[in-house]
């Protein structure tokens, strides 16, 4: 078992953030990214985040269970609209989506004239090239599930542009 430097809640789930220390999924979401000593030294009982546990297991477990039927668990990514629970296209945008995996994989531009030309940040842009939602399917706790919304792109599409950023990331 590993056990949380800043609750002692006792868990094989709990995750090494530092060589030898341990924190619970409650206790990481609180952790500043630096400075994290004086944050550990501060102590909690465990058993008062029972609660916050317990809604956590609840929360992670109907998401879980929205995935497997291919539900959408977030907003709409750029190019859907949200109706009656469902992901539908919404039209301008979409073709929007389809104009940035086209110019990507059809032009020699880098994703900073791409993110320009498209007036999105480079992360935006990243964010749009590596989404499944545009193949109609939803990633979720590292799980790639058909979703029943439709696709903006194909699978051809998308799978040619997922090799072009791994070139892009592999160049010397």
């Amino acid at each position: 078992m590993k056990i949380c430097e800043k609750c002692g809640y006792e868990s094989e789930e709990n995750k090494e953030i530092k060589p030898g220390i341990y924190l619970c999924s409650i206790c990481r979401q609180f952790a500043p990214s630096d400075k994290i000593e004086g944050y550990i030294q501060e102590k909690i009982d465990w058993k008062l985040l029972e609660t916050f546990r317990k809604r956590e297991n609840k929360n992670l477990f109907g998401m879980q269970e929205k995935a497997k039927e291919g539900k959408i668990m977030s907003r709409a990514a750029f190019g859907y609209k949200i109706v009656n629970k469902e992901l539908v296209i919404e039209p301008t945008n979409s073709l929007i989506i389809q104009d940035i995996f086209r110019t990507f994989l059809e032009q020699n531009i880098s994703l900073n004239q791409l993110s320009k030309k498209f007036k999105f940040s480079v992360n935006g842009i990243k964010k749009i090239l590596k989404n499944f939602t545009y193949i109609g399917k939803i990633k979720f706790s590292g799980q790639i599930i058909q979703g029943k919304h439709p696709s903006i792109i194909s699978s051809e599409l998308f799978n040619k542009v997922q090799s072009k950023l791994e070139n892009l990331n592999t160049k010397p």
